[in-house]
């Protein structure tokens, strides 16, 4: 993989209990856009990435397992962000932005969720994302999927990245994969589609916390190209799509899917062309899907 300049990444690992959070740390405050689609999200500060906001800019992100209790891990991010005097200024010092979202990973191991220490601890250990580890670590170490088929059909999930070069910018990808669907592979010789046996024995293997919001993939991107903030919010809805096309069903009542698209570069006034526009897109898609492949096939990358 690439550099991706001014990003670093780290993990807090409870490998007892199945959880952990991982957090992406800026070198300084980005321009970023957030969506979210599925019935079961689990989030904090999303609302200041939106439309009209006065900021819309973050310092860190964080993903994070523990459902929403794995939300407090942010408090440590804050805190380590205030202590080197970053985050969005006003009259009584910097407040640093933390958007963060959650996957349920309580049932895995043990309930046990991270907390504001795990995020301070990610940070300290947050590294160049070309030195970044990736796999089953982090926010990805309790994750899951493939429950849509039954209690066989469930996987290790995990952490994965993708990366896809343009004309106009590096497009980078990290995945945190604990669909409810499965995740189609187009190496592989078959594919059954898991929503035929679903719709006719949805009833058979199955435990019942699957059907209840214990499933969301996590997607950040970063774009090493100038846009404003409408192309960050198509480069959302392009992430997701890829999420469409990789994980069958995707964006379910009882998953939670969330997609964080940032740019390395200060935002522009102008928007990128049309070209361009698409190019970052179809890039966003690429790295997406890639990330989403690499996330589930975990083993042996941590």
């Amino acid at each position: 993989m690439l550099p991706v300049p001014g990003l670093r990444v780290g993990h807090w690992t409870d490998t007892a209990a199945r959880t952990g959070c991982t957090v992406l740390l800026f070198d300084r405050s980005v321009f970023a856009a957030s969506e979210v689609r599925g019935g079961a999200p689990g989030s904090r500060e999303l609302d200041a990435l939106g439309s009209g906001r006065i900021g819309r800019r973050l310092d860190a992100v964080l993903l994070t397992g523990g459902s929403a209790f794995g939300l407090a891990a942010a408090d440590g991010v804050m805190r380590f962000l205030r202590e080197h005097g970053r985050g969005f200024p006003t009259s009584a010092g910097p407040v640093p932005i933390v958007p963060a979202a959650v996957i349920y990973d309580l049932a895995v191991g043990s309930a046990i969720a991270p907390d504001a220490a795990a995020g301070y601890d990610a940070c300290l250990a947050a590294v160049p994302f070309s030195d970044a580890r990736f796999g089953a670590l982090g926010a990805g170490t309790g994750a899951r999927f493939g429950a849509v088929s039954g209690a066989s059909g469930v996987q290790d999930g995990g952490i994965g990245i993708g990366q896809q070069l343009s004309t106009v910018g590096t497009v980078t990808a990290i995945v945190v994969l604990n669909a409810f669907g499965s995740v189609r592979d187009d190496s592989a010789a078959t594919s059954t589609d898991p929503r035929h046996l679903f719709v006719s024995n949805s009833a058979t293997g199955r435990s019942s916390s699957a059907l209840e919001g214990e499933n969301t993939t996590l997607v950040a991107v970063t774009v090493d190209a100038p846009c404003d903030h409408a192309t960050l919010r198509n480069l959302c809805i392009a992430a997701h799509d890829a999420l469409a096309r990789r994980i069958v069903p995707s964006h379910t009542e009882v998953d939670g899917d969330i997609a964080f698209v940032v740019t390395l570069h200060e935002p522009t006034e102008e928007r990128p062309t049309l070209t361009t526009r698409l190019q970052l897109a179809m890039a966003c898609g690429l790295a997406v899907e890639q990330a989403v492949q690499d996330a589930s096939r975990p083993h042996g990358r941590s």
